[in-house]
């Protein structure tokens, strides 16, 4: 079972300086792809902010909750689905007592290359969380709410083979999602995203997730997956929906928000030890990434 560390509470993030955050480890690893949970509410909560290395996917089984991205708020209610993408900065709160709900949090390697009819899994977390699939109508809502109920057994009764049960019915929820969604076209005739390539760029995925500390280059990036630079390039964007400088980036953001929040050294030395040019590079990606200077945003959630 993957060990997860609940760090202390704070307060404030860039998304709302009211919200409580709150930091976890959930230690994935290519050994421990898969970290699934469940929460109960018993009364209703405020906003909670999460930040993390994996993919996750949500099920509300009974109550109601907000979910919050930088831009996007959206009610969730049971059968109803939220999905995040690698170092996405996200949010939910309870709206309601009683709230029961299922995550999994996942590497891309778990789910692998698998297709959901003729779409690779990964393009329905490629595109904006506005844009991503949701439960439309009460048929596939029930389908969702049974698949949800079924993640949760498997979750809490453990028995043997549960991981490998866990991964079908996630990819049954996904194919659930993805039948009638069509991915946004993408300009200037660019190639729809393709999990095929996964295992291609899973070697520079590994990488960034092993070494946030320093800053990973797209040449470093492209020798370690055997591929040329540009054609690195264009396989990494074709399979996880960006660039690979805007995925390093979002990762490298998110392990200097936690170097704020743990540690007392200044911006300078936290620029340096995530891979940023200067104090001042990072000001600049914290603020397009958080909305938040990186002196508010330790200020406020200290």
């Amino acid at each position: 079972m993957v060990h997860m560390e609940r760090l202390p509470p704070v307060t404030g993030f860039g998304i709302d300086p009211g919200a409580s955050t709150r930091r976890y480890d959930y230690s994935l690893s290519a050994d421990t792809p898969l970290y699934p949970n469940s929460n109960f509410y018993p009364e209703e909560q405020p906003l909670e902010i999460d930040v993390h290395d994996g993919m996750e996917v949500g099920v509300v089984l009974s109550g109601a909750q907000e979910r919050h991205f930088d831009d996007l708020v959206f009610p969730v209610v049971p059968g109803d689905v939220w999905m995040c993408a690698t170092w996405e900065t996200h949010g939910w709160r309870t709206t309601e007592p009683g709230t029961r709900d299922v995550v999994l949090i996942f590497r891309p390697e778990f789910l692998g290359d698998e297709t959901l009819c003729h779409l690779p899994w990964l393009s329905l977390f490629a595109v904006p969380p506005s844009q991503r699939p949701r439960t439309t109508t009460e048929e596939m809502r029930a389908a969702v709410l049974a698949l949800g109920h079924e993640l949760l057994k498997e979750f809490e009764q453990r028995r043997p083979g549960w991981e490998a049960a866990m991964r079908l019915d996630l990819l049954r929820l996904l194919l659930t999602l993805g039948r009638e969604w069509k991915p946004p076209a993408r300009p200037n005739g660019q190639p729809g995203v393709s999990a095929s390539n996964l295992p291609r760029i899973m070697p520079a995925l590994v990488r960034v997730h092993s070494q946030l500390l320093r800053r990973v280059t797209v040449a470093e990036a492209a020798t370690t997956c055997g591929l040329s630079r540009a054609h690195f390039c264009e396989v990494f964007r074709n399979t996880m929906g960006m660039s690979f400088a805007k995925f390093c980036l979002r990762a490298r953001a998110g392990a200097a928000a936690k170097l704020l929040l743990s540690t007392d050294l200044s911006t300078e030395a936290i620029a340096e030890r995530t891979g940023f040019t200067d104090g001042s590079h990072l000001h600049r990606a914290f603020v397009k990434q958080y909305g938040s200077t990186p002196a508010r945003y330790r200020e406020q959630n200290r």
